[in-house]
C-alpha cells in the first residue's frame, strides 16, 4: 500500500497532541523491571517500539499488567527468568532486553524483523561478555542468546556508533554487584540520550551516575518503584512543529516545555533561529511559522540526530544553502538515513548531497514524485511533513510510521479541519 500526498489548502491552526515519548518511556519499563515493587506507568505510547516490550517483558519473568490504555502496572524483580523476547524492528528495545538478559542465569534469545537484524550491535555484545555474561550470535547482529549473570564491573564501548549501548548497559549497572564503569572510546554521540538514561534512573531512585564525554560511572544499587508519567515525544513533536515553519500556520503542542529530559525539545530554540515565532511555557509549545522562506542553518546535529530527516526537509525551503553535521552514524539507523534522505530527496528535485558526516541542502525547487522509506518510520513522516506543502509524493511504506506513532497520518488529515 502506498500514499500519496495533497498539500494543505490553508496553514494550519491548532493544537496537536503527540504520543508519550517512546525513548523515556523504554528506560523507565527496564528501570521498572529491575525496582524493588510495583511501578505505575501512564502516558506510554502505544508505537510498536514500546508495545513490544510491554507484551514481551512477561516472556522473561517480569509481571506487566495494562490497567489503562496508556497506563501499565510493571512487578519488578532483580533479574529475569529464561524465554523469548521478539522485538519486532524495535532497534532501542533489542539492545536493552539484550542488556537486561544478562542479569539472569538462564538463557534468553533475542530476535527481531529482517531490517532488525541487519542493524550490528557488535559493542554491546563484546560488553556483556567483558562482563562475564554467555552471547551466543551469528557474527554482531541478531538473533542473540543470552545467558549470565553477568558478574564484572567495567567494559570498553565506542562511544561514536550508538548511544543506545552505553544507555543499555548504564541500566543494568545498579544490578551489578560492584557498579559498572564504562570507558568510552572515541566521541559520545547522541550524549543527550545518555543524559536521559540518567534521569530516568534517578527518577527510580538510582542517583549514583557520572557521565563525561569519557567515563560513566555507574555505583552498585537498587532501583525503586514508583508511579510516573511519561512525558510527550520530542521527536514526534518535530513534525507538526515542521508543519507550521513550512505553511506559516499555527500548531500548539501540550505538554512540550524546557524541562523535558529530551534534547530533541531543543528544536524549539533551533526553529526560532531560522524564523520561526516560538512562545514556550509550563502547558506546552506554539510554533508559527514565517510569511517567507526560511533562514540558513549550519548545525551540528550529534545530540539531536533523530531531528535530522526534519531538518532536512526545513532546509529544502530554506533561503540559502543548509548544512548538517556530525551525524554519519546515522547510516546505522532504521535506514542508512543520510542516503536515503539525499536520494529521495533528489527524487523530487531537491538540491542536496551527502559528506562523510551529514547533508548539505541547496536552494531548489521541489515537486511530487515516488520515494522510498526503507522501513524506516522518520523517513516516511519527515517527507509526509513536506506532503503538506506540496502535492503527489507518493511514499511506498506509510504503515512504516506504527515504529513510533500510529496515528500520524490522521493527525495530518486533522490538520485540514
Amino acid at each position: 500500500m502506498t500514499l500519496t500526498t495533497v498539500r494543505l489548502a490553508a496553514p494550519p491552526r491548532t493544537t496537536v497532541t503527540v504520543p508519550g515519548s517512546k525513548s523515556v518511556a523504554n528506560r523507565m519499563l527496564i528501570c521498572a523491571s529491575l525496582a524493588d515493587g510495583v511501578s505505575v506507568l501512564s502516558g506510554l505510547p502505544d508505537g510498536d517500539d514500546t508495545t513490544v516490550l510491554v507484551d514481551g517483558l512477561p516472556a522473561i519473568g517480569i509481571g506487566i499488567d495494562r490497567v489503562g490504555s496508556d497506563t501499565v502496572r510493571v512487578t519488578g524483580r532483580h533479574k529475569p527468568t529464561g524465554g523469548h523476547l521478539w522485538c519486532g524492528l524495535a532497534g532501542t528495545s533489542s539492545r536493552f532486553a539484550t542488556a537486561l538478559a544478562a542479569l539472569g542465569s538462564e538463557s534468553i534469545a533475542i530476535d527481531g524483523g529482517d531490517p532488525l537484524r541487519r542493524r550490528p550491535i557488535g559493542p554491546l555484545i563484546n560488553a556483556l561478555r567483558m562482563l562475564g555474561a554467555q552471547v551466543s550470535s551469528t557474527g554482531d547482529r541478531l538473533p542473540v542468546t543470552v545467558c549470565g549473570p553477568a558478574t564484572g564491573s567495567a567494559v570498553t564501548v565506542p562511544g561514536d556508533i550508538s548511544s543506545q549501548f552505553v544507555s543499555a548497559l548504564m541500566m543494568i549497572g545498579p544490578l551489578l554487584p560492584e557498579g559498572l564503569r564504562i570507558e568510552v572510546s572515541g566521541t559520545l554521540v547522541s550524549r543527550s540520550y545518555v543524559e536521559m538514561t540518567s534521569a530516568v534512573m534517578s527518577i527510580f531512585g538510582h542517583s549514583d551516575v557520572d557521565v563525561s564525554s569519557t567515563v560513566v560511572s555507574v555505583g552498585a544499587g537498587r532501583y525503586l518503584p514508583v508511579a510516573t508519567v511519561v512525558e510527550p515525544d520530542a521527536s514526534s513533536a518535530s513534525y507538526p512543529m515542521a508543519i507550521a515553519a513550512l505553511t506559516g500556520g499555527t500548531v500548539r503542542i501540550p505538554g512540550l516545555t524546557p524541562t523535558l529530559m529530551q534534547g530533541d525539545a531543543s528544536l524549539a530554540e533551533i526553529l526560532q533561529s531560522i524564523g520561526c515565532h516560538i512562545e514556550q511555557s509550563v502547558q506546552g509549545c506554539t510554533v508559527t511559522g514565517p510569511a517567507s522562506r526560511l533562514a540558513p542553518f549550519d548545525l551540528d546535529m550529534s545530540d539531536i540526530s533523530d531531528l535530522v530527516p526534519t531538518m532536512a526537509v526545513l532546509g529544502t525551503q530554506a533561503s540559502a544553502d543548509c548544512r548538517i553535521r556530525g551525524v554519519g552514524f546515522i547510516r546505522a539507523k532504521e535506514s542508512d538515513r543520510l542516503n536515503v534522505l539525499a536520494t529521495q530527496l533528489s527524487a523530487l528535485g531537491a538540491d542536496i548531497s551527502e559528506t562523510d558526516d551529514g547533508l548539505i541542502i541547496r536552494p531548489s525547487t521541489l515537486h511530487g514524485g515516488s520515494v522510498a522509506v526503507h522501513d524506516d518510520h522518520r523517513m516516511a513522516m519527515a517527507f509526509g511533513v513536506l506532503g503538506t506543502m506540496i502535492d503527489g509524493i507518493t511514499i511506498d511504506e506509510p504503515d512504516v510510521v506504527t515504529k513510533s506513532w500510529p496515528s500520524f497520518w490522521e493527525m495530518i488529515e486533522g490538520l485540514r479541519r
